[in-house]
């Protein structure tokens, strides 16, 4: 293992810097018009992601996928892997997959 400063590894986002997320997908009904789309992903973020101090990047029409992640420098737990995957689950979702921890930014996506 190299002798990094913190500094170097700070900004390669290793050891103490590590961010860990997931990757997280869902489909919606055929059929589904973009209104309730669009509603559905906004009440999402609205009420899943940001009250939980998480961020979502990702986008779709009726077949999404992303990422997860915190909103700070920080890692995910299982415990937002979770409320993810219940609330997408509760909310009428088909195919919800959600992704293990994993550094996200050395790690390869698992859609």
């Amino acid at each position: 293992m190299a002798n990094r400063s913190r500094r170097l590894r700070k900004k390669l986002h290793i050891e103490e810097f590590k961010e860990l997320g997931f990757t997280v997908s869902w489909s919606f009904a055929e059929g589904t018009d973009e209104v309730k789309l669009d509603e559905v992903v906004d009440q999402f973020i609205r009420e899943a992601i940001v009250p939980n101090g998480l961020a979502y990047e990702g986008s779709g029409y009726l077949n999404w996928q992303g990422i997860v992640c915190t909103q700070q420098l920080g890692n995910c737990t299982e415990e937002h892997r979770k409320i993810v995957t219940d609330w997408l689950s509760s909310h009428g979702l088909n195919n919800v997959k959600v992704g293990q921890l994993i550094d996200i930014w050395w790690d390869e996506l698992d859609f």
